[in-house]
């Protein structure tokens, strides 16, 4: 059995929880970490539009960052997606890969799900009641276009009951 995590800021624990509570301790387990293209994208956009492509961009030999905010945010962003990826495989707390990605969030998460027995990933959107809006577009994506059965869980409690949205009046 092979099994991907989606794990995002933010809603990352609950997924290893998930799988640590409902995939066999033998399943193949690889957590996944998607970095978009557009805020070290507007960055680079920003810095060229604005200031113009004639500056020094970029990593230094002397380790310093040249002066193109968006190369800084990649390097961050790296940064960080690893220590995500290094917490939640301490977390799960049994062997595991882990995959980063970069590009269309969605598309991505759908693509590294090719070939899975399962995938699973968190509510993204309104989480204070139950509902189709507790989907955000990313996971709502990934939900529909899954190649695999999904475990989609609710990084917190779910709502109550009562969160429940009344039927549509028909007339």
């Amino acid at each position: 059995m092979r099994v991907i995590a989606w794990l995002v800021e933010g809603t990352w624990p609950a997924c290893v929880d998930a799988v640590r509570g409902h995939v066999p301790q033998t399943a193949e387990v690889v957590l996944v970490h998607v970095s978009g293209p557009d805020v070290p994208g507007l960055a680079h956009g920003a810095f060229a539009g604005l200031l113009g492509r004639g500056r020094s961009t970029g990593h230094r030999a002397d380790g310093s960052w040249g002066s193109d905010p968006g190369d800084l945010m990649d390097a961050l962003g790296a940064g960080s997606a690893a220590e995500l990826l290094a917490a939640a495989a301490e977390r799960l707390g049994r062997p595991c890969a882990t995959e980063e990605r970069s590009g269309r969030v969605e598309r991505e998460v759908v693509a590294a799900a090719e070939g899975a027995d399962l995938l699973v990933l968190a509510r993204d959107g309104d989480r204070s009641r139950l509902g189709p809006k507790s989907l955000g577009p990313a996971v709502r994506f990934a939900v529909d276009h899954a190649p695999c059965p999904v475990l989609l869980v609710w990084p917190e409690p779910a709502p109550g009951l009562e969160t429940i949205p009344p039927p549509p009046h028909h007339h």
